[in-house]
């Protein structure tokens, strides 16, 4: 079982967006609060990515934003968040989330978090972590997304057994218990990055 004190959340910065979306950006903060989780997310006080932020801490939980520099001087970073680190650029944001975090969750989103999903995901696949990863595919929205996954798989340009490279949530209640089931780490990416 995974010893998870902290969960990188990768979710949209748009704040026009279903409000099952937002809805479920608020249920997974207060649960994670609740389990006393960290976040560790993209800084940002906007979309989803505020909400989930907002929520735990409201729910007395601590926040771990990682925001580039340049966001941050357009005044986007969330300044109530328990710690604020700004990095040089977007590569180095992403390489401190996945540095910091036990495990990822995707909640819905747009390119960026496409890229960070795709980005953790092949990490993972190289060998460079073997955290755990859970997609949450609220509402259908990443069904495509695993069509599209499952025809790579398919046509073998994914082997098999990558299949078990992340798991699938169809909603929030689901997702800590799913983390909680999956094996401990062997290895920190930081050790196997460098």
């Amino acid at each position: 079982m995974a010893t998870v004190k902290s969960v990188c959340v990768y979710c949209g910065s748009s704040s026009n967006v279903r409000e099952s979306h937002r809805d479920a950006a608020r249920e997974l903060g207060s649960a994670l609060a609740q389990a006393g989780l960290r976040l560790v997310y993209g800084g940002g006080q906007v979309g989803l990515m505020g909400l989930i932020a907002d929520a735990v801490l409201a729910a007395g939980g601590m926040v771990t934003g990682i925001i580039p520099k340049f966001l941050n001087r357009h005044e986007i970073g969330h300044t109530r968040c328990t710690e604020l680190i700004v990095s040089d650029n977007m590569h180095d944001r992403k390489y401190q989330m996945a540095v910091i975090a036990d495990a990822f969750v995707v909640l819905p989103g747009g390119f960026g978090t496409l890229d960070e999903t795709f980005e953790i995901l092949t990490w993972k696949q190289l060998g460079l972590h073997d955290k755990p990863i859970v997609i949450a595919d609220i509402d259908g929205y990443w069904a495509l997304l695993l069509a599209l996954m499952a025809n790579q798989f398919k046509e073998n340009y994914v082997r098999p057994e990558h299949r078990e490279l992340f798991r699938v949530a169809r909603d929030v209640a689901k997702i800590l218990p799913i983390l909680a089931l999956e094996p401990e780490p062997r290895f920190s990416l930081k050790k196997n990055w460098l």
